[in-house]
C-alpha cells in the first residue's frame, strides 16, 4: 500500500532498509533510522506519526476479518478480548 500511495503520488522513494519482520523494523524506527509504514497497533511505542510533516500521502484503510467457530468458553473470551484491542485502535473520525 505504501509504495502504490507514494508511486501514485509521484513521490521517488528508495528502499534502504529490509527487516526480518515488525519487531526489526520497529527497532529501526525506534533507533530513529527509518520511516515506515505500520499500523498504530504495531507500531513501536513513542514512534510519531510524520506523512503529513514529510508530505507522504495518506494510507487507506483495511478491515480486519477473523473467521472463528470455537467450542469453548476460554477460547471464546481470549477472541473477544482481541477483537476489543483491535476495535480500541481504530482512529476516531
Amino acid at each position: 500500500m505504501a509504495v502504490d500511495a507514494l508511486n501514485k503520488a509521484g513521490i521517488a522513494w528508495t528502499e534502504v532498509f529490509v527487516g526480518g519482520g515488525v519487531a526489526t523494523i520497529g527497532a529501526a524506527i525506534s533507533a530513529g533510522l527509518a520511516v515506515a509504514a505500520l499500523g498504530r497497533r504495531v507500531a513501536p511505542a513513542g514512534t510519531i506519526d510524520v506523512g503529513t510533516q514529510l508530505g507522504l500521502p495518506p494510507l487507506p484503510s483495511r478491515d480486519v476479518v477473523m473467521h472463528t467457530s470455537p467450542l469453548d468458553q476460554q477460547t471464546k473470551h481470549s477472541l473477544r478480548t482481541l477483537a476489543a484491542a483491535i476495535r480500541a485502535t481504530r482512529p476516531r473520525h
